[in-house]
């Protein structure tokens, strides 16, 4: 008789235990993975959250289940251990939209301005800024800087919105996440109409026509906390799809609607499968390495980040 599919992922999960175990590895996943991505992983979070959990761990082998520049963060981050990324070509749109050679123009057309660069960005262009920041401290990083004039790179939506609450000038190159970007003031008035009771949160990389309608916005680590402490019980998520599958299982009494839920899908963000991990696990491969002078330079700006992040 053939094994049922809960059966079978039983399976697999302990198959990824004993391997973890083997190997001193720990798994970390970004909250928009699939779910049965989500469960095996020691740690979910946001990219500022798996930030912290890369630089803490004692693991020899870090499997990253994300994209290939969170990967890369973690390998600055730890330079002696083992770092794989299961599915190498999971890329980020946004993070392609600027180069090293572009940074290098930005240094040289505003003189002395610092260069904030989102964590969503090679390892390489992280190497060419001042500091970085995440969608969930960017106000903070921006109004912690000595200057009255800041750049913020690649998404231009990030950088509108910290604007919007920091005492400086805030330049900002034309990027943007295309699955967030694609959300319409239109789609958020749909999903309203269908679900009246139902509050509004939004990630700041959606435009500001859509930040404008909402009741909150938040970094996905701040839309989990926001929905599990709020009393109401409906909510329209103007985030990727894969949050809803943490929100419901923390909230099962609560309902929660993607804004879009065919827009608001990043098909770089569902390239894992449970298999590719255990393959990771086995094989030790594929492996995230950044050389040494990127990883100096990239090193800097992310540490700087997580001190400013850590002050009260």
């Amino acid at each position: 008789m053939p094994m049922t599919q809960p059966e079978r992922n039983n399976e697999v999960f302990q198959k990824i235990e004993e391997l973890k175990r083997t190997r001193k590895a720990i798994i970390l996943a970004h909250n928009y993975q699939p779910p049965e991505i989500q469960d095996i992983a020691d740690f979910t979070g946001d990219s500022l959250e798996l930030s912290r959990r890369a630089a803490e761990t004692d693991a020899s082998v870090i499997v990253f289940c994300g994209v290939a520049f969170m990967a890369e963060t973690a390998a600055v981050l730890n330079p002696e251990k083992i770092v794989i990324l299961p599915k190498p070509e999971a890329g980020c749109p946004m993070a392609d939209m600027i180069t090293p050679e572009d940074m290098e123009r930005i240094a040289t057309e505003y003189p002395g301005v610092p260069i904030v660069t989102y964590v969503n960005t090679t390892a390489a262009v992280k190497a060419k800024s001042t500091i970085c920041c995440t969608s969930a401290n960017a106000m903070k990083i921006v109004s912690s800087l000595d200057s009255e004039r800041v750049y913020m790179a690649p998404d231009k939506n990030l950088a509108l919105y910290t604007a919007r609450y920091v005492n400086k000038e805030v330049l900002f190159w034309n990027g943007y996440c295309p699955i967030h970007h694609s959300l319409t003031a239109e789609d958020v008035l749909k999903a309203k109409s269908e679900h009246p009771k139902a509050l509004f949160i939004a990630h700041p990389e959606c435009n500001p026509e859509v930040l404008d309608m909402a009741d909150g916005i938040f970094s996905t680590s701040g839309m989990l906390r926001f929905v599990s402490e709020s009393p109401e019980e409906e909510f329209i998520i103007g985030t990727e799809v894969g949050i809803l599958y943490p929100m419901k299982k923390m909230n099962p009494s609560k309902k929660f609607y993607s804004a879009s839920p065919k827009k608001l899908f990043c098909p770089d963000m569902k390239k894992i499968a449970l298999y590719d991990v255990i393959r990771a696990l086995e094989t030790l491969e594929p492996r995230t390495v950044v050389s040494e002078e990127i990883r100096v330079g990239a090193l800097k700006a992310i540490k700087k980040m997580l001190a400013i992040s850590d002050l009260p």
